[in-house]
């Protein structure tokens, strides 16, 4: 039975990070709106955003090369590892806002601060991360990072790198000791708890399953009740505006809604597993995340590091990820899903993609051939003293990177990308890194593109909470300054 459409405001499909941030900014931007989260799964963060299905780094570009290219005179462009910390910064400043106002139950404990490093090996690789190293500390945000190629310090940072490694081999590492490591589950859920709280509506085991825009412009929403007690019901919603943000399964449901702006993409699913051990000795010895260099042919999120993880409170070490393949776009989704996002629009550039990255194919083979000497071998080049009886093998999420209509057919991107209709009514979040670290910023660009005829009235609450919003970083650290020497000041 499909009971009579019911009107909302805005429809937030998915129950991840993005998803609880949009729901925690438009709960505060506009407290009247009628706002409902519909999430397929019985809980919150069970994809992408739960702990276990992603690297939680906190990505702020303080360890990860792959935002830090060397441009072919063999400097170094930090733009966008510059973009990447200011991001993160933002995030940083609405969830120390919300935290502040009770507004996250449970408070910060999804916050544990980690020192971030990078660590290289070979002389080449060594002159690298020096001239990386010296051109992201001239940046405020990179003023404290440090560099050392002397193995005594390396292991004061974390002994685990060096004990038994080759002397012989030339190694350098750097060290920032603000990182953090982030529970984007725990962070997740109190974020939607505090968005239920403000009135937004909650349906857990809830799938959207069709989507057309009526000649309104509202957009009228199939929703499955997928309860063991539901019995297929199904519930009709006209939205007025719609978020997909549901990881894997937003491709098919943009391909659905019909929108000119999402014809043309494609993904390309790539799944990885992680080692993890909870062994207390190892763990009490290694407090970083530590990232390496990928492989020549290796997708950037494939880049090796070594990682302290903390997730419900409890300590582990995490090393990975070893790439894998699967035609699934979702941890838990269907084997059919690669093959029911084929559409004629994105056909060519998919073709174009796979025939201009057999590199990738040829890399993701070995990785799903790989045995556990292998693996085994790839932590050892992080630390050589890893023992295989420490150690198990989990299965991590599932990636869906990118692909669009570009030059010679279609281009694999491997970042995110927001998708929204000429007319602000829909969007969608496609791709994967850096994602959540990066989910506030994202959010607002979002904001920004679909509320224009809003966003101005919004911008006075936007700054209360992201007081850097809107200038530049620098701006903000001045000022931060200022404040607080004129406190001190007062004091004194």
């Amino acid at each position: 039975m499909v009971e009579k459409p019911e009107q909302v405001d805005v429809l937030l499909v998915g129950g991840g990070i993005m998803s609880a941030t949009l729901g925690s900014l438009l709960t505060t931007l506009e407290p009247s709106w009628r706002i409902e989260i519909h999430e397929r799964r019985d809980g919150l963060a069970q994809e992408s955003s739960n702990a276990w299905n992603n690297a939680g780094t906190g990505h702020a570009a303080l360890c990860e090369l792959n935002y830090t290219p060397q441009r072919p005179d063999g400097s170094v462009d930090v733009s966008k590892a510059v973009t990447i910390n200011e991001q993160f910064e933002l995030s940083r400043e609405l969830w120390h806002h919300l935290a502040t106002h009770d507004r996250l139950p449970g408070g910060t404990g999804f916050l544990t601060g980690t020192p971030h490093m990078t660590l290289v090996r070979g002389e080449a690789n060594v002159e690298y991360l020096r001239r990386r190293w010296e051109a992201l500390r001239a940046h405020p945000l990179f003023s404290d990072l440090e560099f050392s190629t002397d193995r005594e310090q390396i292991a004061q940072w974390a002994p685990l790198l060096v004990e038994d490694r080759d002397p012989s081999e030339p190694i350098a590492a750097t060290r920032a000791a603000a990182g953090t490591d982030v529970d984007f589950g725990a962070l997740t859920r109190s974020m939607v708890a505090d968005t239920v709280a403000r009135g937004a509506a909650l349906h857990l085991e809830s799938e959207v399953t069709r989507l057309k825009q009526r000649r309104d412009g509202t957009w009228r929403v199939t929703v499955k009740d997928r309860r063991w007690n539901g019995y297929g019901r199904a519930r009709r919603l006209d939205a007025r505006f719609v978020f997909i943000g549901a990881g894997g399964g937003a491709l098919r449901l943009l391909q659905r809604s019909g929108i000119k702006e999402a014809k043309g993409y494609g993904g390309f699913p790539i799944s990885g597993q992680f080692l993890r051990t909870t062994n207390p000795e190892l763990v009490a010895q290694h407090q970083a995340k530590v990232y390496g260099k990928a492989d020549i042919g290796a997708p950037p999120m494939s880049v090796p590091h070594l990682d302290t993880r903390v997730v419900d409170g409890g300590t582990a070490l995490l090393f990975g990820p070893y790439a894998g393949w699967s035609m699934k776009f979702l941890k838990h989704g269907s084997w059919l899903d690669l093959a029911r996002s084929i559409r004629p629009g994105n056909l060519v550039p998919m073709m174009a993609v796979g025939l201009k990255n057999l590199d990738l194919l040829k890399y993701l083979i070995g990785e799903v051939t790989a045995s556990p000497t292998d693996r085994l071998r790839t932590l050892r080049a992080f630390m050589p003293t890893a023992h295989p009886r420490d150690w198990e093998l989990i299965t991590a999420g599932q990636r869906v990177q990118v692909i669009k209509k570009g030059k010679g057919g279609g281009v694999l991107e491997f970042g995110t990308e927001l998708v929204t209709s000429a007319d602000g009514t829909i969007a969608g979040l496609l791709g994967a890194s850096p994602g959540a670290s990066t989910a506030v910023a994202t959010m607002l660009d979002l904001v920004e593109r679909c509320f224009p005829d809003r966003v101005q009235g919004w911008q006075p609450q936007l700054r209360t909470m992201m007081p850097s919003l809107g200038g530049t970083w620098d701006e903000a650290f001045e000022l931060d300054q200022l404040a607080d020497e004129a406190s001190d000041a007062s004091r004194a």
